[in-house]
């Protein structure tokens, strides 16, 4: 099953030769009964993905009381979710219920930067939505002061600047490897590691590399995080009204209930492959639903849990109504 390869002599003075392959053959599933069904099941799950981001988006969009700089944040993670399932649920469905396994060089490459960059973009975003929960809560009346629609629009740029930068760099490191051996990839797309671990020369780079993207990433922003609900924690015990604790309690609910499915599945299964050996089967599931769930839940979570967006759907929706009655009068005043 492995792919042809392409032989290029690299220019060094060991006259070592360099191989890039033509393309990989990226494994997925492996003798897994009625895995067609698992792959159904994730075309439903990016259907609902792109019809509740997209809806959380327009609502935002359409709903003036939204443009806030909390739901700057809130649009950016949605289109985050978005791209991100985008960039790996359909070809991950055309490679293996049309048996579309193999994919050239370059293309791996790009699917990798982009299914990175979008994964780094959620954690990141998550931190920043968390930064407006902190200064909400901790200091109340410099909010409007200090988190302000240009203050998040610049960290939100400076998010996809880093996010954009690592991963070039990260895969930018994998060019300079030799493919001598399998082009086989165990994963259910161009993963990283499976990917590193194919080369013949030396990839301690980029194992270095992988690790070091790991802990800037993933674990910095869930610490951080964590430590923003300490502070947030502190705040609360100095509110003297339940009324109040309560009502800035259910303000940080979808936030914290966004954080603990994106962080906790994704860093037990990673931490739990540097630890043991997991089954190759069954670190594909774990880490596709991973990847696959939380972008289909999170707008349903937004759209329950925080009272600003069910006010702002249902003045939508009474606007509708009232923008259809008068078309349906004026309709009517012409014929008449």
């Amino acid at each position: 099953m492995a792919a042809n390869l392409t032989f290029m002599q690299s220019v060094s003075s060991t006259n070592r030769t360099f191989i890039l392959p033509s393309s990989f053959y990226i494994m997925g599933l492996y003798n897994v009964p009625h895995a067609q069904y698992y792959y159904v099941f994730l075309c439903f799950v990016y259907a609902v993905t792109v019809l509740g981001n997209f809806f959380i988006m327009g609502t935002i969009y359409l709903a003036h009381s939204l443009h806030t700089a909390k739901y700057i944040a809130v649009f950016n993670l949605a289109l985050c979710d978005l791209c991100g399932s985008s960039a790996l649920i359909p070809k991950l469905l055309d490679m293996f219920l049309f048996e579309n396994q193999y994919i050239s060089y370059e293309a791996c490459l790009a699917n990798m930067f982009f299914v990175y960059v979008f994964m780094t973009m959620q954690s990141l975003n998550l931190l920043a939505m968390a930064y407006d929960r902190v200064i909400a809560i901790c200091c109340p009346l410099r909010y409007y002061a200090i988190v302000t629609k240009p203050a998040m629009t610049l960290i939100i740029c400076v998010m996809w600047i880093l996010s954009i930068s690592v991963n070039a760099v990260l895969i930018g490191l994998i060019t300079r490897l030799s493919f001598c051996r399998s082009t086989t990839v165990n994963s259910y797309f161009c993963d990283h590691a499976p990917v590193y671990k194919l080369a013949c020369n030396d990839n301690s780079m980029n194992s270095i590399m992988g690790y070091v993207c790991m802990a800037a990433l993933l674990y910095i922003p869930l610490i951080l995080i964590a430590l923003s609900y300490v502070c947030i924690g502190f705040a609360l015990q100095k509110i003297s009204q339940g009324v109040e604790r309560i009502k800035a309690i259910k303000t940080c609910t979808s936030h914290v209930i966004l954080v603990a499915m994106f962080y906790l599945p994704i860093i037990g299964i990673y931490t739990a492959g540097l630890t043991t050996s997991i089954n190759t089967n069954v670190r594909i599931i774990n880490t596709a639903l991973t990847q696959a769930i939380p972008p289909m839940l999170n707008p349903i979570i937004y759209t329950l849990k925080t009272e600003e967006v069910l006010q702002s759907i249902k003045a939508i929706y009474k606007q509708t109504k009232v923008n259809s009655s008068m078309e349906k009068a004026v309709k009517k005043t012409v014929r008449n």
